[in-house]
């Protein structure tokens, strides 16, 4: 394996870099990709964690260069890096580690539905091997939830999805996964007509962030909390996701879906879920998801007259916010001036188990 060519910064860590890999992401243009994805991509790039034959290509329908698309990026990281209440924050661009990275940043015009993309890309593909050997390939989907079908349907009938001998094919697919429990089966079966279950990766980027990451380790790696940890001793729990930002140019996509469907399922049931879990018999995947689980299956259903009495729907307004001033949501781009989704959404939910009976969570 060859070794990153950024300076190893593990704070002492013992980590390697992942294994060579091409990154394909679709919807490279838009505000996941912008805010998440190259952010962490270039910290891991800074902590010396991506090996040297990593690349990315990004797939979208703009009509753009590389080069405009690396100097987006670089602009986007170059004024979160100098923030001090960025969670990627690195004290400033490094300009080695952006350069690292930036130099392995390709693009691909494309819509996600045209079989032609799929062609221009499966010759991206078989041109990114070395020496000869298959590439590990992970596609991506930082895309509207109604391109995920599409896409994963694409790249099967173009045979983009099947590994070589020696490497592997993965797909990650963003939240939110439907729109309800039919869709979200509908959808999990058209993606399963394709896949194999090991290449699917369904995701809440959500996970990653170091605050949520942290909740397991305040509890469960320090004694003094978890024996108070019920209804004995705390009154209610109260979880916030506060944004500092407007919808900004994701108008088109929030006011299909609003704050209950973008947060609720997806993000916030995820903080809930690992505040109020039993402790898992492992740290593994299948045995979070376990523990996960049993708590959402305790949250006591609600009629809907209970429903409306225990929620809070909101949109905000003109103002401002980290002293900028924001647009009112029905004045964004894309955004209805009649619109009636909602930005804010509050519930108050109980979850039914011996741990938590009688404690509301906000």
């Amino acid at each position: 394996m060859s070794k990153s060519k950024t300076s190893p910064q593990t704070s002492g860590r013992d980590l390697a870099p992942a294994s060579p890999c091409l990154m394909v992401i679709f919807g490279a243009r838009g505000d996941l990709a912008k805010r998440l994805l190259v952010p962490a991509l270039y910290n891991l790039a800074h902590d010396g964690l991506l090996d040297d034959g990593f690349r990315i290509l990004g797939v979208d329908h703009g009509e753009q260069t590389a080069a405009d698309l690396r100097r987006d990026l670089g602009g986007f990281l170059k004024a979160i890096a100098s923030d001090a209440n960025s969670e990627f924050g690195k004290a400033g661009l490094d300009a080695k580690a952006w350069s690292w990275l930036e130099s392995r940043i390709d693009y691909l015009i494309g819509d996600f539905e045209d079989p032609a993309t799929y062609a221009a890309l499966g010759e991206r593909l078989s041109a990114a091997g070395e020496g000869g050997k298959p590439a590990n390939v992970l596609f991506y989907l930082a895309v509207s939830p109604r391109f995920f079908g599409p896409i994963v349907e694409q790249l099967a009938k173009a045979k983009l999805t099947k590994a070589a001998k020696g490497a592997f094919r993965r797909v990650v697919v963003e939240k939110p996964f439907g729109e309800d429990l039919a869709s979200a089966q509908a959808l999990n079966k058209r993606i399963l007509a394709c896949l194999d279950e090991s290449q699917i990766y369904r995701i809440d980027h959500f996970r990653g962030k170091e605050t949520v990451r942290n909740i397991m380790v305040a509890r469960f790696a320090n004694g003094v909390f978890e024996p108070v940890w019920n209804n004995r001793h705390i009154d209610s729990v109260q979880i916030t996701a506060a944004e500092t930002v407007g919808v900004e140019d994701r108008g088109a996509f929030y006011d299909r879906t609003g704050a209950l469907r973008d947060m609720i399922p997806s993000h916030l049931f995820q903080l809930l879920s690992l505040t109020a879990m039993d402790a898992p018999v492992s740290f593994e995947a299948d045995a979070l998801r376990v523990e996960k689980g049993k708590v959402i299956e305790a949250i006591r259903l609600l009629t809907p007259p209970e429903a409306l009495q225990a929620s809070v729907r909101g949109q905000y307004r003109a103002g401002t916010a980290g002293g900028r001033r924001l647009a009112g949501y029905r004045q964004s781009p894309d955004v209805s001036p009649r619109s009636r989704t909602e930005t804010f959404v509050a519930l108050k939910l109980s979850i039914d188990n011996d741990r938590w009976a009688g404690v509301p969570f906000y």
